[in-house]
């Protein structure tokens, strides 16, 4: 593993709804998927999650938006980043509920299955058996949109790239202003994050029943595709919640108040 990373963007949101259980909610911490940032939560999540009286956060990985460890970004493993989201969980005036996004999902069940963690939701997670089945599936769909993922350079997202990776990421109806920001907040990824993702993830399963656990999925994920997000559920022992519509990037589409409020519901479980 890599040394810390001492500077690590955190975007922040103070609960902005008074009452008296507020004290009692946990701070949730939101982990973006590969080729992101912290900005895909700060969106729309992170603002709403405050609105209900959550302590919300979210950080960019090392080497991600404005946090350090660009430079060694080529070397960087899964393992280093769950190090980055430990860093700030103890940062943090109390445990928080982890909440991963596709890659970040990953990272946060590397936490479950190594540290004591509060509760771990994971949304449009990667499933046990890794990236190689996915890459599969896109191969035999769309061998270019696939050949440009692997490739993926922000630097030169033109317009013809941006078409065809579109409609793996976001649904038809994504609002045209959040697309466009959405291509600034696009950034490299660590080829070593991207092997552990095809090598079979779950090396080490936590105990059952050791932390809450939520599996969030979408019908329209061409990604992270229901299969794979009910392979997930599965090998934790839990029923996943496939939701109607939306895209890899539920978090980002016009309906994001679905899988908001699902997340939600599950939160007022604890």
């Amino acid at each position: 593993m890599l040394p810390v990373e001492l500077h690590l963007e955190l975007r922040s949101r103070p609960p902005t709804r008074g009452g008296k259980n507020n004290g009692r909610k946990p701070p949730l911490l939101f982990v973006h998927g590969g080729y992101s940032d912290s900005w895909f939560w700060d969106a729309y999540f992170l603002p709403w999650f405050a609105r209900q009286g959550y302590a919300a956060h979210a950080l960019s990985l090392r080497g991600h938006g404005e946090s350090g460890g660009h430079d060694s970004l080529f070397v960087v493993g899964l393992d280093d980043y769950a190090a980055d989201v430990e860093h700030v969980m103890a940062e943090l005036p109390a445990p928080p509920v982890l909440i991963g996004h596709s890659m970040g999902a990953a990272v946060c069940e590397r936490l479950l299955a190594t540290r004591p963690v509060r509760a771990v939701a994971l949304i449009a997670p990667v499933p046990p058996s890794g990236l190689v089945g996915i890459a599969a599936r896109l191969a035999a769909e769309r061998p270019d949109a696939l050949m440009q993922m692997m490739q993926f350079d922000p630097t030169r997202l033109s317009a013809h790239v941006l078409e065809s990776l579109r409609p793996y990421y976001f649904s038809d109806d994504v609002e045209p202003a959040i697309l466009a920001e959405a291509t600034r907040h696009f950034c490299v990824e660590s080829p070593r994050a991207l092997l552990d993702l095809s090598l079979r993830l779950h090396w080490q399963l936590p105990e059952r029943g050791s932390a809450p656990l939520l599996v969030l999925g979408a019908a329209g994920d061409r990604i992270c595709a229901p299969e794979d997000v009910e392979a997930t559920a599965r090998h934790h022992g839990v029923e996943a919640q496939i939701l109607p519509g939306l895209a890899h990037m539920m978090m980002l589409e016009r309906k994001w108040q679905e899988p908001a409020g699902a997340l939600l519901r599950w939160l007022s479980t604890l």
